[in-house]
């Protein structure tokens, strides 16, 4: 416990940019058609003159207010009626309707917005925050890997228990391991994560490895590794307490040394 780290979070990991970029880039020539509204005092005008140009352009607008599905995004229209959040952007009326209910509206009018396209930029990059949880674990590989990279280790990432026949013990579901490794002794099937912060997912995470571990091993030539690190795991020592004397091989980033040491003796 006392070997946690705080934190994996080198600084490319706050803002992916180049996804942010890819987003907005699929949606630019829209988002500069509808510049055309900022400033208008004729709204209704201005959306008419767009729509009858491409109606498709207004398909871009649940961006302006932080919404990817907009299929799937179900909200409360001015009657009471529950619609989809696309079904603002079928006809000029509801476009409008939209505009001046979310607010955009008065937005657009007030020239508070310059450039919609350095404004979703931002929005982009405030909802690629969202990621950040999923850009922990992938660091915490990368830097695994560079460790077995930097040992000359050979592994894999990414395989799926499909591949070994011997693996019918963990049931119909096809599970994902991290890292594979093979050594003349034992086939080794990994798992990496890191949890800087506290939560029920942690919990659950050190019950299903408890769970999987004595599964792969009992299978002749097959052994179950964790590798994990995180001061998150403080909130939650007494699972991962249960979880270390009940799975052999645990690790965190510290002393992954024995483990690296113990794969080049085989």
């Amino acid at each position: 416990m006392s070997q946690l780290q705080e934190t994996n979070q080198t600084l490319d990991f706050f803002c992916d940019f180049d996804k942010i970029s890819a987003n907005v880039a699929e949606v630019e020539m829209s988002l500069n058609t509808l510049n055309y509204l900022i400033g208008k005092e004729d709204l209704e005008k201005g959306v008419s003159e767009i729509w009858q140009r491409d109606p498709k352009v207004f398909e871009v607008l649940g961006i302006l207010i932080a919404v990817r599905d907009e299929g799937k995004k179900p909200v409360v229209d001015s009657k009471g009626n529950v619609v989809l959040l696309k079904s603002f952007f079928e006809s000029e009326t509801k476009v409008v309707e939209f505009l001046r209910e979310t607010g955009l509206a008065e937005i657009f009018y007030s020239r508070r917005i310059k450039n919609l396209v350095d404004y979703v930029f931002g929005i982009e990059t405030g909802l690629d925050t969202n990621a950040r949880k999923n850009r922990s674990g992938h660091i915490m590989e990368n830097t695994v890997a560079r460790i077995f990279k930097d040992n000359g280790i050979k592994f894999r990432q990414e395989v799926y228990s499909s591949e070994f026949p011997k693996l019918s013990v963990l049931g119909t579901d096809e599970k994902r391991f991290d890292f594979y490794i093979e050594t003349s002794a034992k086939k080794y099937l990994i798992e990496v994560n890191f949890y800087s912060g506290g939560g029920s997912k942690l919990n659950e995470v050190a019950r299903a490895y408890t769970d999987l571990a004595p599964k792969v091993n009992s299978v002749n030539g097959f052994e179950f590794v964790w590798i994990t690190d995180g001061i998150g795991w403080k909130s939650a020592r007494n699972k991962l307490e249960e979880a270390y004397n009940a799975i052999p091989s645990v690790y965190n980033l510290t002393n992954i040394t024995s483990f690296i040491k113990l794969l080049k003796g085989c």
